[in-house]
């Protein structure tokens, strides 16, 4: 099948796939700026996706997408390697006109799959996993604004941040900074593998490119730097679960580290 046999058809799977990646992204993005303005809005979010059998066949896909497109990534990172062969140590100077990040693409793929490996801990871990399993921190599950403190703010609402919580922000701002690398990059790269950028249209595909990462990486930031410093919604109390009266009665809450 020419989509797993050919360089091109391998492209073509990882343009798909990754198109498919950003659209969970943008949605994921828009669902987290949500905990800025109402920790209701948010929490109703959470338990609307929690570990409903929809929700689950989503993440399982979404899995799947990821799998795929590393997957093939590696397979054509290799593929060129061995293409070159020897003459790739050969070369003494790189050309003017090929970026670093396309010259990188794997190692920024590399660091997006750690950081997404601790995303996992952090909240999907505790939330939909712990649902499934009834586990200790099942209580706490589709409280999403509540992980979001804990994580990057590491200390209940109005006591200062603590030292986890400034580690855990500045190892997500690293991540999403890769991430921005590249979405920017692989964008523009997907347009021209599915044929879509004539000589007109290249330079406006790497703008829109380089303006939707940015969108949708500065949600994430936005989000993350707001509650390190100590932001939390108006009705966050409000939106904690029925018996706990106050953050620190919850079960592991806050500068658990």
């Amino acid at each position: 099948m020419w989509l797993t046999n050919s360089s091109i058809g391998r492209k073509v799977v990882m343009s798909v796939t990754g198109m498919a990646l950003l659209l969970f992204l943008t949605f994921h993005a828009s669902m987290n700026v949500v905990a800025l303005f109402s920790a209701k809005g948010y929490n109703m979010i959470c338990e609307f996706l929690g570990a409903n059998w929809y929700a689950v066949v989503a993440t399982i896909g979404l899995a799947a997408l990821v799998a795929i497109h590393f997957i093939f990534a590696f397979i054509l990172t290799f593929q060129n390697r061995k293409a070159r062969g020897n003459d790739r140590y050969a070369v003494t100077s790189k050309p003017e006109k090929v970026e670093w990040v396309s010259q990188n693409m794997l190692l920024l793929g590399v660091i997006v799959i750690l950081g997404m490996v601790l995303h996992l801990y952090n909240f999907w871990y505790n939330m939909m996993f712990a649902e499934l399993t009834e586990n200790e921190a099942a209580a706490m599950a589709t409280n999403g604004v509540y992980h979001i403190v804990n994580t990057f703010h590491g200390a209940c609402p109005g006591q200062p941040t603590s030292t986890c919580g400034y580690i855990y922000t500045a190892i997500y701002l690293v991540w999403l900074a890769a991430l921005w690398c590249h979405l920017n990059h692989g964008i523009w790269s997907s347009v021209q593998t599915m044929g879509w950028n004539g000589k007109i249209w290249e330079n406006r595909w790497r703008c829109i490119g380089s303006i939707y990462a940015t969108i949708v990486i500065l949600m994430f930031v936005a989000v993350a730097v707001a509650f390190c410093l100590g932001y939390v919604p108006c009705d966050f109390k409000e939106a904690m679960h029925e018996g706990v009266k106050s953050c620190g009665e919850a079960a592991g809450c806050c500068g658990g580290c």
